[in-house]
């Protein structure tokens, strides 16, 4: 993955030798596929942690376990991390698979990597026989009755036009066993990509596996490692990377819709600052806008490189194994992230419901006057606690004031951070703080107020004279648009960022 030479390994696998594919393992119940949006960040197997373990304490339900390879030249046996004392087999792995699966979530064994693409260990290019190329594949199936494999190609693998011809034509003999079986195996290449697309060797892959009647379920680009001595926004940079995928898939499969096509991209960042240098930083503020980006485009596949980097232990550090080099909470991405395995969003204000004052109505015309007095002057959110996570678009109240999160958060303290988390939406209010008549005086306040309540009330009862913001619409700057309580302007031209995740969208109040 890392452009750098860092051990790797492909999802491993002791291959029999001849024209058969492996025997089948025990059988067992037919396999979970995964969701139809899955988070899935890259465990480096090289550490040889416990993946159940780093699951469990950063909150990711899916990994991708990387990676399997030859432990040498020549050789067509996968092995964990390129060490031929780590094959495919329960004993590598199993008891943790089972117990990320016992918790709902699963792995994707991921075979290749740069390191076995810069020593000829990638299996393909390692292994001449496309049959033992396939029955290697298939072990990783069966031995963890998984439904996925990632395939990364990286440094010269994309260029090994050989090896690029028989790792298809395995994925398709693969394909036809799955078939014939009753299983469903999906594959995934992850390819190095240009901010606007897949550059020309990654295309041969493609073009190779089209022409091999190989299916490829997911392209998952690496929008990171760029190398080209530009300034990079990185969040933009997914954005024009993945559109360019896109169009680029479209004249590979003719036939497909463009939710079709969406449907085909993976999304892998680097977090912190990539191998490159701090010119590409992928930063927490750009977490939020690609998660809603992949959300709304109805992305597959998203991850990073790599779960053992996300913490904040290095400020400065490019390219490390260990951590992001940016300063940062520990497990922040992939808690940023996680919401997107179920395919839902981060609850953008889950209070949005009670700060409509939900007494309205009772209160039309005799009860005014005390109902509204004890709201003037509060909070309706939540007050901010530094022991809680907070989801990108959360609000709060602190210091007398409405506060709303930009992404995820814990522990940065509102208008303290030097981070901007925390967006201040003004002083709190009651909901009503201009109903005059406060003055009790029952007899002369009552026909005063019941004209003036009824219209500054009615418009705030649940409802947004805008029409309610959709992830499928374009909207050009001026445009207005309801989302969680709120109207919002846009400034510019956009599509598919939620109101509250980017600068794109002006807050103009609650309705």
């Amino acid at each position: 993955m890392s452009r750098r030479s860092r051990a790797t390994a492909v999802l491993a696998a002791a291959v029999l030798a001849g024209t058969a594919l492996v025997a089948a393992a025990p059988a067992q119940a037919a396999p979970k596929p995964l969701p139809p949006q899955v988070f899935a960040p890259y465990f480096e197997v090289w550490n040889e942690q416990d993946p159940a373990v780093l699951a469990q304490q950063s909150g990711a339900s899916h990994l991708t376990l990387s990676f399997l390879q030859t432990a040498r030249k020549g050789s067509c046996d996968l092995v964990w991390d390129g060490d031929a004392s780590r094959p495919v087999s329960q004993a590598e792995y199993g008891a943790s698979i089972q117990t990320i699966r016992d918790r709902g979530g699963d792995v994707i064994p991921a075979l290749g990597g740069y390191g076995a693409g810069s020593t000829g260990t990638e299996l393909a290019d390692s292994c001449t026989d496309v049959d033992k190329i396939a029955a290697a594949m298939q072990k990783v199936v069966t031995t963890y009755d998984v439904t996925r494999i990632d395939i990364d190609v990286e440094d010269a693998s994309l260029t090994n036009t050989a090896g690029i011809d028989r790792r298809n034509k395995a994925i398709k003999k693969v394909e036809d066993w799955a078939a014939s079986t009753g299983r469903t195996v999906q594959f995934v290449y992850t390819l190095p990509t240009t901010t606007r697309g897949l550059g020309e060797s990654g295309m041969n892959v493609m073009r190779n596996a089209v022409s091999n009647g190989a299916r490829i379920d997911i392209v998952n680009l690496m929008t990171f490692d760029y190398y080209d001595n530009q300034p990079h926004d990185m969040a933009e940079d997914t954005k024009t990377a993945t559109t360019g995928l896109v169009a680029q898939l479209g004249q590979l499969y003719p036939g497909k819709t463009q939710a079709e096509l969406w449907r085909m991209v993976g999304i892998t960042e680097m977090i912190g600052i990539d191998d490159f240098g701090p010119a590409e930083t992928f930063t927490q503020a750009n977490a939020a806008p690609v998660l809603a980006w992949a959300q709304a485009k109805g992305v597959s596949y998203l991850s990073f490189w790599a779960l053992q980097r996300d913490n904040g232990g290095c400020p400065g550090v490019a390219g490390s194994n260990d951590c992001s080099g940016i300063s940062q909470p520990t497990w922040f991405f992939t808690k940023a992230f996680e919401p997107f395995t179920s395919g839902t969003t981060p609850s953008p204000t889950p209070t949005v419901t009670p700060t409509v004052t939900p007494t309205v109505t009772p209160t039309v015309t005799p009860t005014v006057t005390p109902t509204v007095t004890p709201t003037n002057g509060t909070c309706t959110a939540a007050a901010w606690s530094s022991s809680k996570a907070y989801a990108g678009g959360a609000q709060v109240s602190y210091a007398g004031h409405a506060w709303s999160a930009r992404w995820w958060t814990q522990g940065d303290v509102p208008g303290a951070s030097s981070q901007d988390v925390w967006t201040d939406k003004g002083a709190c209010s009651g909901g009503t703080p201009t109903v005059t008549p406060t003055t009790t005086p029952k007899p002369t306040t009552t026909p005063t107020v019941t004209p003036t309540v009824t219209p500054t009330v009615t418009p705030t009862n649940g409802t947004c004279t805008a029409a309610a913001w959709s992830s499928s619409k374009v909207y050009t700057g001026g445009a207005l648009a309801s989302s969680a309580g709120h109207t919002w302007r846009a400034k510019w031209w956009t599509q598919g960022e939620t109101p509250g995740s980017s600068d794109v969208w002006a807050d103009q109040g609650a309705c």
